[in-house]
């Protein structure tokens, strides 16, 4: 097994050519690029993929380089065209280290021709009418917050080998800045060559992190300098840019939450400055014992290559796309040992990334998230803007220019900086915090709560949150629901997720209405959150109606038990107070305006429209807290009470 780093940059090109299966990794803004080569595998699962034990030779810092297809999400029990894209494994045998500036030397630069230049498949009409249909017909009727439906861009290459590989490579290493992964990657079947913005998940010594991007700003080379740092400000103030990644990252959360053993912090706003482009990102921590391979597996995939809930997503991407995505939105991951021979993961999404087989047939998939007040005509320019980097390195479209000068000064300007960061005086601090080693809340220490899902991760946040409280949860699917279920626990939690509470035919309808009549029958505490809560509505006799304006990812101020509170929404639907008279005992909060109703308040039960789990309710710890406490309390403890603050705030 090799390990020299003594070749020079031209011997290490041919000699890492040579391997079955290669590939040569620029690793954020290194000063170095990996070249890694070695045998070709497939398997089934990523639980599959073999993992090495102990301190790694000298030298050597990876064991095997994966290329994860976008089917794999199947794993997690999710909906994906089987395409037969592989999850390929290659076994590294040569690990070596080229200084960027000798590699840049050595790689080719070759003519790149074409037998066909072709184009998106579908027209920017035809993209514009989906993203209509979608607003319109999913998001419109509750079936998540948000989506994300690629279109394709082929083309046809002439005499195409691994000299035009290096050579797109080269240009992508020359022309773009700001990648997480800039790469070429031959997997034995064909050629993946990106520069890769966002990270998957990465793993190193436990430490878990994630880092959603959304939010894209276009940098135009013919500002002047105030001109362009009044559009940033502009586009930092744009409240649909500012929902969209507050949004990927409650759902990143929601994984998180999955699999870190102590929850997940978040830090930023960030700018993340690219050659033309702008991205805003946060970055999510924290701390997991769990396999590399189950955190790859349990984080697939992100948000903003999907939407959310990431389940009910996948199903749609299966229905909007005619084809399976290959390995787009999906993940390469580099899988090795740190010094002390604890199992490291890095791993990107596999965007802004060109798939070409040996014949030459190129394929680069471009998308847009789509949210509630998405503009069609700008989400088309946006799938131009995101695949424009990777097809320029083809000469596919032509260069918009030199990179504007100044950027990242700009990114660094106090103004801009202070519009950034007041992004987080509207969210929550239990998340913007390191909720490890809080104490419990003596009250609640113990007590066990299961919670229904309807098909979204909140839950997982919810039984974060609660076990920071010092409670233990479980979780019965509403699929597994069945008589007896929720039994046994001092508190049910009825959750949230995707779907029309109208709709009785449906099955999970149907397991929601009868955990509800159940619980009200016994005299069970309950609360019920979004999709549970409007069903809670309906067995209450309350009728439920559209919202006026779709409230999906939205945050709102409402008056709750005398206070003023910012939180979290994601809705469509909601019980409407006027129609009918309460059950006696029942109250509710309601909005003066339109009588959209907030929260229930019943002998045994709450019910909250909105999501106190979410980043964006701002002081969801203590709501929960109350809420909970005020329904396992024997004193009847109100919301608002002396009951213990966030111990994070």
């Amino acid at each position: 097994m090799s390990t020299s780093t003594s070749p020079t940059a031209a011997q290490a090109i041919d000699a890492l050519v040579r391997h079955e299966a290669w590939a040569a990794v620029r690793l954020r803004d290194s000063s170095t690029v990996t070249l890694v080569g070695g045998r070709r595998s497939e398997v089934e699962s990523l639980l599959d993929v073999p993992l090495e034990q102990g301190v790694p030779a000298e030298g050597r810092r990876f064991d095997r380089l994966l290329a994860v297809p976008f089917r794999q999400v199947r794993e997690r029990g999710f909906e994906a065209h089987d395409d037969g894209t592989p999850l390929t494994v290659v076994d590294i045998d040569s690990e070596v280290e080229v200084p960027l500036d000798a590699l840049l030397d050595a790689l080719p630069e070759e003519p790149i021709d074409f037998d066909d230049r072709g184009g998106f498949e579908t027209s920017d009409e035809e993209y514009g009418a989906v993203v209509r249909r979608i607003i319109e017909d999913e998001i419109g009727h509750g079936e998540g917050a948000n989506l994300v439906v690629g279109r394709h861009y082929r083309a046809r290459l002439r005499a195409w080998d691994a000299r035009k590989a290096l050579t797109a490579f080269r240009r992508l290493l020359e022309k773009e800045r700001g990648a997480y992964w800039t790469y070429v990657f031959w997997t034995g079947d064909r050629y993946l060559v990106g520069a890769s913005p966002e990270r998957h998940v990465s793993v190193h010594g436990g430490d878990v992190r994630m880092n959603p991007i959304s939010g894209t700003f276009r940098l135009r080379g013919h500002d002047q300098p105030e001109e362009r740092k009044q559009a940033l400000l502009d586009f930092l103030a744009d409240e649909k840019e500012i929902y969209e990644l507050f949004m990927v990252v409650d759902e990143e959360l929601k994984m998180m939450c999955d699999v870190c053993n102590e929850g997940g912090q978040v830090l930023g706003p960030f700018l993340k400055p690219m050659t033309h482009l702008v991205h805003t990102e946060y970055l999510l921590a924290g701390r997991s014992t769990r396999d590399v391979r189950e955190v790859l597996r349990d984080t697939m995939y992100a948000a903003t290559v999907t939407g959310s809930p990431v389940e009910n997503a996948c199903r749609l991407i299966k229905q909007y796309e005619p084809e399976g995505r290959g390995y787009y939105g999906a993940a390469l991951a580099l899988l090795g040992r740190d010094r002390h021979g604890q199992s490291t993961a890095d791993s990107p999404i596999v965007i802004r990334t060109a798939d070409v087989s040996p014949d030459g047939h190129l394929k680069v998939t471009a998308g847009a998230t789509l949210v509630r007040d998405s503009v069609p005509e700008h989400e088309v320019a946006e799938t131009h803007a995101k695949a424009g980097g990777i097809l320029t390195a083809f000469g596919l479209v032509e260069p918009t220019g030199s990179a504007p000068e100044g950027v990242r000064e700009l990114t660094q300007d106090e103004d801009v900086l202070i519009a950034l960061n007041s992004r987080n005086q509207r969210l929550s601090k239990f998340w913007l915090t390191d909720q490890g080693g809080s104490p419990p809340d003596p009250s609640l220490k113990g007590r066990s709560a299961v919670i229904l899902d309807g098909e979204d991760d909140f839950v997982n946040m919810l039984r974060h949150v609660l076990a920071v409280m010092g409670m233990t949860t479980d979780v019965v699917r509403y699929d597994d629901f069945a008589a007896g279920a929720l039994d046994g626990y001092d508190l049910v939690i009825v959750g949230p997720g995707p779907g029309d509470p109208r709709d009785g035919e449906h099955p999970k309808i149907q397991a929601f209405r009868a955990a509800v009549d159940g619980l009200l029958a016994a005299g069970q505490p309950f609360l019920s959150v979004c999709l549970g809560h409007q069903v809670l509505c309906s067995r209450l006799g309350i009728p439920l109606a559209y919202k006026g304006i779709v409230f999906q990812g939205t945050q709102s101020r409402i008056s709750l038990e005398g206070r003023e509170e910012n939180v979290g929404f994601y809705n469509t639907f909601v019980g409407r107070a006027g129609g009918s008279s309460l059950p006696e005992g029942v109250t509710v909060t309601t909005d003066p305006a339109t009588g959209d109703i907030h929260a229930v308040t019943g002998p045994h039960y709450r019910g909250v429209q909105f999501h106190a789990e979410s980043i964006l309710t701002e002081h969801g710890y203590e709501l929960i807290h109350d809420l909970v406490l005020d329904l396992l309390s024997d004193t009847g403890t109100q919301p608002g009470s002396d009951a213990p603050a966030d111990p994070r705030a």
